[in-house]
């Protein structure tokens, strides 16, 4: 998957949307519903009613990036449906791409320091 350089914050929207919308339909929500900036370089992560689908909606700097992947066989593990978003590490959602349990995985928490040393 083509993303761009440096941390990336990355959020799910946990309720299904209607995959017929394009990057605009999609852009509006994240406006709209979530009350989020679409713009803002953070990827944004739809589900379909079918667990087999997602889009990816991102801001690359030059224009919106719209992935759309269907897999061939099994589901994703979506989160459990709320409102809202719910926040994922860059690898957590890398995972969840790629069809894996992403849950799985232990993001570390790390305080930042005080000082160099």
């Amino acid at each position: 998957m083509i993303i761009p350089p440096g941390p990336l914050k990355v959020l799910v929207a946990t309720q299904p949307v209607d995959f017929r919308k394009g990057m605009a339909g999609l852009a509006s929500l994240v406006q709209q519903e979530l009350r989020l900036d679409p713009f803002s370089g953070m990827l944004f992560v739809f589900r379909a009613r079918r667990a087999d689908r997602m889009k990816l909606l991102l801001w690359d700097g030059t224009g919106l990036v719209l992935v759309t992947k269907r897999l061939q066989d099994g589901k994703f593990r979506w989160p459990r449906p709320g409102d809202g978003v719910m926040k994922l590490s860059a690898a957590q959602a890398s995972a969840l791409f790629e069809g894996l349990d992403w849950s799985r995985m232990h993001v570390p928490r790390v305080p930042k320091p005080l000082h160099a040393q």
